[in-house]
């Protein structure tokens, strides 16, 4: 049988992997665990990897370097059960034909489900008419608005991007996609309309961001930007809030322009007198979008997914080659 070894604290793989997922791995292979809680340090790697077949890796994980590698011949695949691979992969992983799978796919559906949440609890004004009714007020709803006849505008159709689209077509609403990787008919196909960054930004009603940190990327949404945008525009964050330009989104929001929803920003956490925390027409989360608690139980049963594709000689849900690195998250 195959050997299975963990790279993650177990306080990180208790988490991910349930007794359930346990037994489906000893199913598959011989699983060698250890007694570490903490990030393993690099002599720890290397006793985990010796005669490793499968390595598992997740949050905390450092990178896989040619020395670390070398502890195992026979390593076959690397499943990371968390998001981006970008702090575990090196070069040598894929020059000894080593594959490599990303749970991304399964993250990305929990942040497709928050991006939904907000965009229905904002645009129905939730946020603020709760706030209301607890001074003793009622009514007010003149600024509510129904996920009806408006316009949603995604960036990055990635897998957050791709699912949030999916679920939207659940709703009356016309969806548009600014992504320069993707072609009209391949944003048709998933139910959207291909646009340029400057048409999202002026006719959208409600825009959510889910592109990956780039240098490409970086403050795309910044003074000019938010100026194109309607009025009363919402945006949501789920992805990197390097892609914001804090500064001058602070700016739009204390006009009162503006209706923002931010799970991330940069850095994390903001300071406590971040104008974030106190202006009234932001929704600020603790980066709590892709899997939290029960929800990173999906994540083990993606990476046991995977690992049986491997095993099968199939190409993985999360497969990762070396020349997407710079174009993912």
């Amino acid at each position: 049988m195959i050997n299975i070894v963990f790279l993650a604290g177990n306080s990180t793989l208790k988490r991910i992997f349930h007794d359930q997922h346990m037994e489906q791995l000893k199913q598959l292979g011989n699983v060698k665990l250890h007694n570490y809680d903490r990030p393993l340090t690099t002599e720890q790697l290397a006793e985990q990897l010796t005669n490793a077949d499968i390595a598992i890796t997740s949050w905390g994980c450092q990178e896989l370097t040619g020395e670390l590698l070398a502890h195992a011949p026979n390593l076959k695949g690397v499943l990371h059960a968390a998001g981006t691979v970008k702090g575990v992969v090196t070069p040598e992983l894929w020059a000894k034909g080593i594959r490599v799978s990303s749970g991304a796919e399964a993250l990305g559906l929990g942040v497709a489900e928050t991006a939904l949440g907000l965009t229905i609890a904002s645009l129905k004004d939730m946020w603020r008419l709760s706030q209301y009714t607890r001074e003793g007020g009622w009514g007010r709803t003149d600024r509510v608005t129904e996920l009806y006849g408006i316009k949603v505008g995604v960036v990055g159709a990635g897998n957050a991007g791709r699912h949030y689209m999916k679920l939207m077509r659940n709703f009356e609403v016309e969806r548009l996609l600014f992504d320069p990787m993707v072609t009209e008919e391949q944003a048709a196909a998933i139910g959207a309309t291909k646009v340029s960054f400057q048409q999202l930004l002026t006719q959208s009603d409600v825009i959510s961001i889910h592109a990956p940190a780039l240098p490409e990327t970086y403050r795309m949404f910044n003074d000019d930007a938010f100026g194109l945008m309607k009025d009363d525009c919402i945006l949501i964050n789920t992805a990197r809030g390097s892609i914001i330009d804090e500064a001058a989104l602070v700016q739009h929001l204390r006009r009162g322009r503006l209706f923002a929803c931010l799970d991330v920003t940069d850095p994390e956490p903001p300071a406590v007198d971040h104008p974030f925390r106190a202006l009234p027409n932001v929704v600020l989360l603790p980066h709590i979008a892709g899997s939290v608690n029960n929800g990173l139980y999906r994540l083990g049963a993606f990476t046991i997914a995977d690992l049986r594709r491997l095993l099968n000689e199939e190409t993985m849900r999360g497969e990762v080659t070396a020349a997407q690195l710079n174009t993912i998250a």
